[in-house]
């Protein structure tokens, strides 16, 4: 485990982020996690997953396990595969090996059985449906950008990550997986994609409240990991350039 040297996930940060008013339960440690990957900071995720199992049942500390690998493996449709892999041997290395789906058994994601026995176009066709739920009405305007950007190949890797990575809510739900796209857009300065998944998550199910509560909590790790709020004339320094959009 990484030293507790300058942490940012402290114990005291750690309790307060898992009381947080208004975040969903079962919730806080995927979206810190989440973040951490995007910050590149993925040691800090197992200081996040030994207090989230630390006095959980063995069936609790699974379902701990299996949400945090889901929403480190949406992570990688907005924060890149390069950090979602580094978080996720990070995460392998404290995890006990009775929680750890082994590669040829069972995984309740079921996304080898998307990939293996079910049809590209049923698969592409959940993602779109879960896409249009998401962006609701400005859907078929948002795609159509992609389409005219210069490649029609920017909306066919929007549909390959929606259709065979987002989609799929047999771990994460539709609002939980929001959840993911909003603290892994929040360290990258993104907001006109934040903002299109802020209101996803109300289309999603989730309340006002709940967003602005994991808009919160993404910031507050954010500012933890010294990013601030930037001047015009700031160069190469780690923060926003624009303020959190929020509903």
């Amino acid at each position: 485990m990484a030293s507790s040297k300058m942490a940012i996930m402290t114990p005291e940060f750690l309790e307060a982020i898992a009381s947080q008013r208004d975040l969903p339960k079962y919730t806080w440690y995927f979206i810190a996690s989440t973040v951490l990957c995007v910050l590149n900071r993925p040691q800090e995720i197992q200081r996040v997953y030994l207090y989230a199992i630390e006095h959980a049942s063995n069936e609790e500390q699974l379902h701990v396990s299996r949400r945090m690998r889901d929403a480190l493996i949406k992570t990688a449709a907005v924060g890149g595969m390069p950090k979602t892999i580094n978080a996720m041997m990070e995460l392998a290395t404290v995890t006990p090996d009775d929680l750890v789906d082994a590669p040829i058994g069972f995984s309740p994601a079921s996304r080898s059985g998307d990939l293996c026995y079910t049809s590209s176009a049923q698969i592409l066709q959940r993602g779109q449906s879960f896409f249009n739920r998401i962006y609701g009405k400005v859907a078929t305007r948002v795609m159509g950008q992609m389409d005219r950007c210069g490649t029609p190949d920017l909306s066919l890797t929007a549909q390959l990550a929606y259709g065979y990575v987002l989609s799929n809510t047999d771990i994460l739900n539709s609002a939980e997986t929001s959840f993911v796209m909003i603290a892994g857009l929040i360290p990258q300065d993104v907001n006109p994609q934040l903002k299109g998944h802020l209101k996803g998550a109300l289309n999603g199910g989730a309340t006002v409240a709940e967003v602005m509560a994991v808009r919160h909590v993404a910031i507050e790790i954010c500012k933890a990991a010294d990013m601030v709020m930037l001047n015009d004339d700031d160069v190469g320094s780690w923060g926003w350039r624009s303020a959190v959009s929020g509903l």
